[in-house]
């Protein structure tokens, strides 16, 4: 009798109740007219718990960076350095220099000079297209020969990043050749297969050498030498000094220019970030000017004395508009250029030539002829 008692109250203390979970007890216990703990509900909370704290501690990681960037810079003036020359980006890769034709440029011949000692750059000739044929199977010597035929030379500068190899480079050399122009290009130090490392100093005295390496070879040939974006830094360096020389050239070709490379960095898309950080030219600009980078555009076109012609793209994301038009602006009245022309030539945003593509304009083989006829004129 009492055992079946005990059976019975243990069957009574059993029914009804809950199998115990281990993440949610009394799972399917329900008291009438509530209701009780769900374990979905729980879990989902505990995931969006999780979610939130890797958020939280991605932010915080995120700001710690942020506001460590600034102190790097400073501390490593370096980093700016290679911000500004980007001589480290070979864009494109895997392009043998040393085969100029590989990039279409079948009239053209590659090879080194030495501005200094164990110091070689790569350089690129590239003749008229009315040459194409006579070039084929050449070697060094004709070139240097053909340099002093009836041809006008145009020494080309470029800008930060990739060599002398990069595309939009190669379609203005096309361009220019099938104008009549020798073309000659080359690597500064520390870019594409040029030896040494970068510096504005040594930038401008390659420059140097290239030119009178062609002024040695291009006999009464007029030598006009233009500069794209950071390569117009080093075109005024070098005109600056060819003009106080007493031997400018025949005339000077900025596209994309800016005025100095201290508004230049705060405007590039680079800074948009730190911007109005505060403290912000003590942490980014000065290690710049610290480091010997000044490329003064501004300062250096009143010290020059030579046609000068800017093209400039008004959808330009690089160097904004409004440094090119500025420039020419400080340019324009400069005493050392009143007895010479003085153009700038605005590319419409709707065009879409942004800051390398200005030698797809139709107009551009027309707007040159135009400016370096009448720069002949004033010769």
């Amino acid at each position: 009798m009492r055992k079946r008692a005990e059976s019975g109250a243990r069957e009574h203390d059993s029914y009804g109740a809950a199998p115990l979970d281990r993440e949610c007890r009394l799972k399917n216990l329900r008291i009438p007219g509530t209701k009780g703990p769900d374990c979905d509900t729980t879990k989902g909370m505990k995931r969006r718990y999780g979610l939130w704290s890797r958020l939280r501690m991605f932010l915080i990681a995120l700001v710690g960076f942020y506001i460590a960037i600034p102190f790097l810079v400073k501390i490593c003036p370096a980093i700016q350095t290679q911000l500004v020359f980007l001589n480290l980006v070979r864009f494109p890769y895997f392009i043998d220099l040393k085969r100029p034709h590989d990039q279409g440029l079948n009239h053209t011949c590659n090879f080194y000079l030495e501005p200094e000692e164990d110091e070689a750059i790569g350089v690129w000739h590239t003749v008229p297209a009315v040459l194409w044929k006579d070039a084929q199977g050449k070697d060094l010597a004709w070139y240097e020969e053909v340099m002093s035929t009836n041809y006008p030379v145009i020494l080309y500068l470029h800008g930060n990043a990739g060599t002398r190899g990069g595309d939009h480079r190669v379609q203005l050399y096309k361009v220019l050749s099938t104008m009549g122009f020798h073309v000659i290009s080359f690597d500064y130090r520390g870019w594409g297969d040029s030896a040494g490392s970068p510096s504005e100093t040594g930038m401008t005295y390659d420059a140097l050498h290239v030119f009178d390496w062609i002024k040695a070879r291009s006999g009464d040939n007029p030598v006009y030498i233009w500069g794209h974006s950071l390569g117009t830094g080093v075109a005024t360096n070098l005109v600056r000094r060819l003009c106080e020389r007493e031997t400018p050239p025949d005339a000077l070709v900025l596209e994309s220019p800016f005025t100095n490379i201290r508004e230049e960095a705060k405007s590039h898309p680079f800074s948009v970030v730190y911007r109005y950080f505060p403290g912000f030219d003590w942490f980014f600009l000065d290690p710049i000017t610290a480091s010997g980078i000044k490329f003064a555009n501004d300062e250096n076109v009143k010290y020059i004395s030579c046609p000068l012609l800017i093209l400039h793209a008004e959808d330009d994301p690089v160097i904004p508009f409004h440094l090119g038009r500025k420039l020419y602006n400080i340019a324009a009245p400069a005493k050392s250029l009143r007895d010479y022309k003085v153009q700038f030539v605005p590319f419409h945003k709707d065009l879409g030539y942004r800051h390398k593509y200005i030698y797809k304009s139709p107009e551009l083989r027309q707007i040159i002829r135009d400016f370096l006829g009448s720069a002949q004129e004033q010769q």
